[in-house]
């Protein structure tokens, strides 16, 4: 299993989600990340960000600025623009 995909799954679990993996590999599948259980080109390079460069990539997006501008609190798993607390 991809390590995207372990991510995912216990992200859910610890959310109380039934069928955390199911539902992992349903949302990747569903984003372009997946298919047939397997990585797509998408996937493989949001794999290779890593949680930092995925936070940061989807505070980029949300917001229209580049990802450099945010950094990464693993604590929250989330993004937040530098400077800023």
């Amino acid at each position: 299993m991809a390590s995207i995909v372990k991510r995912l799954t216990n992200q859910l679990k610890s959310k109380g989600m039934n069928n955390a993996e199911g539902m992992a590999v349903s949302l990747l599948t569903k984003y372009g990340e997946l298919k047939d259980g397997k990585l797509t080109e998408k996937g493989k390079k949001r794999q290779a960000l890593g949680a930092s460069g995925r936070a940061k990539d989807r505070a980029a997006k949300e917001n229209g600025r580049s990802p450099k501008d945010y950094k990464y609190d693993k604590k929250t798993n989330q993004a937040t623009l530098k400077g800023k607390k």
